[in-house]
């Protein structure tokens, strides 16, 4: 059997991430048990929730316990098998497979990646993957846009944001993103179709909101949280949504996290805030898939995933999705596709 190098956690954090955090090692791998497969890991996510499952804090999953590998989200290619369904050969997505060069896991947990013709692997990672399919309900279970209104997207040129932004186009929405730098603003405006961009760096997102959005906002789309979420929100209309999907902005900070600061308009304009995990849609995935993945393959849908290579820069990696140093969807490349 392989040698497998695991990142393992070996401290919480207590800010950002540093090099005393995790460790890279080797471990052995174990024999395979009936019904099991070896999955030679081809591709890691790296996802903003990897910062949450190293806390301690409360979540929606147990933490990544001390000594333990680092959890992830992996696809890969199976290497060995004593699962009469899962042959040699075959691509599969385990789950949560973790930060490692091998995930062993049985054939009732791993699950076939389905083929489709000129359309690679790394969108079963992010447009076909879970990012696709939070973009898909938050948007419409939370959100539920409708033609004419006004949809708000923080961290737009991320993997899930600019996902959401194209499906509420599609669904007839004036779009505006936010976004840092002004390539990404580019991008959404010149090749997404997003009717607006507001560069966070360098622009006031209240005035702009009230430049491009005069009409108000009546769905925001939040990722980052903080000082972004408190500015859209001012600009919220009576009876607006906001999908909660993520507050990057607070993750490397300890402590409770503040809400809107201006909490009163929730009630006066009675605005409906929702947080979500991806995770309770998995048994509606199928639904999702079904949209997605024909807009996918007429191109219609468009994405940008950003790959780092080898497992060991994995920790560095990480670092970008906190700095906005990448473009979509941040993957590592573990190991070449078959």
């Amino acid at each position: 059997m392989p040698i497998n190098r695991q990142w393992v956690l070996r401290r919480r954090p207590a800010a950002e991430v540093t090099p005393e955090d995790l460790e890279l090692v080797e471990a052995e791998l174990p024999e395979l048990k009936d019904g099991e497969v070896l999955i030679r890991n081809l591709y890691l996510s790296l996802d903003p929730t990897h910062r949450i499952w190293m806390s301690d804090q409360d979540q929606y999953l147990p933490p990544v316990r001390i000594g333990d590998v680092m959890r992830g989200g992996v696809i890969g290619v199976v290497e060995k098998s004593r699962a009469a369904s899962l042959p040699e050969g075959v691509i599969v997505n385990p789950g949560l497979g973790g930060w490692q060069d091998y995930t062993v896991a049985s054939e009732g947990v791993a699950r076939r990646v389905p083929h489709l013709s000129g359309v690679p692997l790394t969108a079963h990672m992010s447009v076909l993957g879970a990012t696709g399919m939070t973009a898909y309900f938050g948007l419409m279970d939370i959100g539920k846009p409708q033609p004419g209104e006004t949809v708000v997207v923080s961290a737009a040129a991320g993997a899930v944001g600019s996902i959401v932004g194209q499906l509420a186009k599609a669904e007839g929405c004036r779009v505006i993103g936010i976004a840092g730098g002004p390539e990404k603003c580019r991008w959404l405006t010149h090749d997404l179709g997003f009717d607006g961009a507001i560069d966070h760096r360098s622009q006031d997102i209240s005035a702009e909101l009230a430049r491009l959005a005069p009409n108000g906002v009546d769905i925001n789309f939040e990722n980052v949280g903080g000082a972004v979420m408190d500015a859209v929100i001012a600009h919220m209309n009576t009876f607006s949504r906001m999908p909660l999907c993520g507050m990057i902005s607070t993750y490397n900070r300890e402590g409770p996290v503040a809400g809107p600061s201006d909490f009163a308009r929730v009630l006066m304009h009675r605005i409906l805030i929702k947080g979500f995990i991806v995770i309770d849609y998995l048994p509606r995935a199928a639904e999702a898939m079904a949209v997605l993945a024909p807009l996918v393959a007429s191109h219609h849908l468009k994405w940008k995933t950003h790959v780092v290579d080898d497992l060991e820069n994995a920790l560095d990696a990480l670092g970008r999705l906190f700095t906005g140093d990448h473009d979509g969807k941040l993957l590592v490349r573990i190991s070449p596709e078959p």
